[in-house]
């Protein structure tokens, strides 16, 4: 009985949710994202594109489903998983964007849950739900990419404080975030996975300047971090001292999610779609057999995908979750993604090369591809999801 009552209330949930949305997100917030300017990042140096974009997050604010599952002491809506996958997918229906692109919501948010005191989460989990930071992350190093662990940027006790001294790169948005959560180096002599802290440090520090990377695709979305001599208070030092390798593993977990695409309320538009604009049908088909299996594997592989993600779902709700898990789906969702952007190409043509002008948007297609090729890098390299994949999901011997 308590099941045909459960189901009941989330039918009714779903109706109410459904109803909600289609009252309240505007027109121009159910359209395609262009690209990571034409979205809402808040933080102090943030601004609106749009009144829409505007009403949009405002109205999820004051419904407090910018993070629905969060507990509403922290800005959040106390709802239970389901209730949030419901949200989800009544998004997806309507493609609706989300209302606020924030780090701290998808990587840092979930470590605070975990690991900081009390003070720390009612200090920063409200004001990433208000969009009063915008977060970066300063994990690699030149000298430490995959070799994490590896890293040399130190923080010296320095009694009510530390000095940190270092250089991060591949610093999404640095120059345009408030605050970045940091991996420094505590303690030189002992094992160097056991010598890592975690701190947060407001961008705004004396010492703290940044460097933007041009990339391949001609934007320049990472930057170089450089930390000198910057003072940090130690109440911003999260979990204990000497626990930043446990925190950091349990973050890219979650990076590795996001970058996998996993709880996206917006899917990309279906390449069938793209397929019949690029090439065109002959009698209710696509013209190019070859690129008409090509399309149909894809479209396979990817509802497949999408299923899995929903078994790994339920199943991390029975608590039968491996962390491993996270490196799957960073991996394949990597993988789908360079293969969405290799075919798009494909069956654009000569037209999708276009690097720059008003017909190719500035080239946006040609630029995307070159992105997605940093996908595979990113979040821990594709050769270590393997590694990792095989030795705690396969469990195959290191040797």
């Amino acid at each position: 009985m308590g099941n045909i009552e459960t189901k009941t209330n989330l039918d009714v949930f779903r109706k109410e949710v459904r109803a909600w949305l289609e009252e309240n997100c505007p027109e121009s917030m159910r359209k395609p994202v262009k690209s990571p300017d034409d979205v809402y990042w808040g933080g102090r140096k943030g601004d609106f594109d749009s009144d829409d974009q505007k009403v949009w997050y405002e109205r999820m604010l004051a419904k407090k489903w910018i993070v629905p599952y969060w507990e509403e002491k922290y800005g959040g809506g106390g709802l239970n998983s389901q209730e949030t996958k419901i949200i989800t997918e009544e998004m997806m229906r309507l493609s609706c964007r989300k209302p606020l692109f924030s780090f701290g919501i998808s990587m840092l948010g979930p470590a605070l849950l975990k690991f900081a005191s009390d003070e720390q989460k009612m200090r920063f989990l409200p004001e990433i739900v208000q969009a009063k930071i915008r977060w970066c992350q300063g994990y690699s190093e030149p000298g430490a990419g995959s070799d994490l662990a590896g890293l040399q940027t130190k923080a010296e006790d320095k009694g009510d404080h530390y000095l940190v001294n270092g250089q991060k790169v591949w610093t999404s948005y640095a120059d345009k975030s408030d605050w970045i959560f940091c991996l420094v180096r505590t303690d030189f002599d002992v094992p160097k996975h056991n010598g890592i802290s975690f701190l947060l440090i407001d961008m705004a520090s004396e010492g703290v300047s940044t460097r933007p990377i041009k990339l391949i695709s001609g934007k320049s979305p990472f930057c170089e971090t450089f930390l000198d001599n910057v003072k940090v208070p130690k109440e911003n030092l999260i979990g204990e001292l000497g626990q930043g390798w446990t925190i950091a593993k349990y973050l890219l977990t979650h990076e590795r999610q996001m970058i996998g695409g996993i709880g996206e309320t917006r899917k990309p538009r279906p390449l069938s779609a793209v397929a019949i604009k690029g090439v065109g049908l002959t009698h209710g088909i696509l013209s190019d057999s070859s690129l008409r299996a090509d399309v149909a594997k894809f479209e396979m592989d990817e509802a497949i995908f999408d299923m899995t993600i929903e078994r790994a779902i339920d199943e991390a709700k029975a608590g039968n979750n491996s962390g491993a898990l996270s490196s799957f789906f960073k991996y394949y969702g990597t993988e789908l993604n360079k293969q969405r952007y290799e075919l798009m190409l494909a069956l654009n043509g000569y037209k999708g090369l276009a690097w720059e002008g008003e017909s190719s948007n500035n080239g946006e297609l040609a630029r995307a591809f070159c992105r997605t090729k940093g996908n595979s890098i990113e979040g821990g390299t594709s050769e270590i999801q393997l590694n990792i994949i095989s030795k705690r999901i396969l469990g195959l011997p290191s040797k």
